[in-house]
């Protein structure tokens, strides 16, 4: 689901126009801003157009990765509230992803050995092997997104999108997971 609906993007004189009816718009930071937000767009077309083809959202697909072991191939097991929190939704919306992915042989859901009143949301064979083809293609998009930046590009990138996530969770806290945004099901 993009966020930026402009097909067009501002011209710096056009904001600058506007700074002078609005101080409170920095010019450049406004234009750095609304790149950033078509880029997110544009990454977020890509890659939800691979899950799509696959019939998985970007929730699901959330969900999925948490359980997997990236590296060795085993899959965690967590409750459904600890993967809301990992994922910042609420339990509600945990649920239904989990449902659907349940529903569709992804995951299942056992009782915790160490306390049988709570259930363990883990990956199936079939979700592992679901991961495993669609990672590949999920994996060369990132790559060709990212091709158009030397190695030391990326680093920078990575600094300067750091630098802005900080600011944001600095100047305005996530909301309580209650609140939190709900992931597509």
């Amino acid at each position: 689901m993009p966020h930026l609906l402009l097909k067009d993007l501002p011209r710096y004189e056009c904001l600058m126009e506007c700074a002078q009816r609005f101080p409170e718009l920095d010019p450049s930071a406004c234009e750095a801003f609304l790149h950033l937000l078509r880029t997110g767009d544009e990454a977020f077309r890509v890659v939800d157009a691979h899950f799509h083809s696959h019939g998985l959202s970007q929730g699901r697909f959330t969900v999925l990765m948490l359980l997997a072991d990236k590296a060795g191939g085993q899959s965690h097991a967590f409750t459904p509230a600890q993967l809301a929190e990992m994922a910042g939704v609420t339990r509600a919306t945990m649920t239904g992803l989990v449902d659907t992915l349940e529903r569709d042989g992804m995951v299942t859901r056992k009782p915790d050995p160490a306390d049988r009143r709570m259930l363990l949301v883990e990956l199936t064979p079939g979700g592992h092997e679901f991961l495993a083809r669609i990672m590949p293609e999920h994996f060369r998009r990132i790559s060709v997104l990212m091709a158009a930046l030397t190695e030391a590009e990326r680093r920078t990138l990575v600094r300067l999108l750091g630098k802005v996530a900080a600011q944001a969770s600095l100047s305005f806290p996530a909301v309580s997971p209650a609140g939190a945004a709900v992931l597509a099901s």
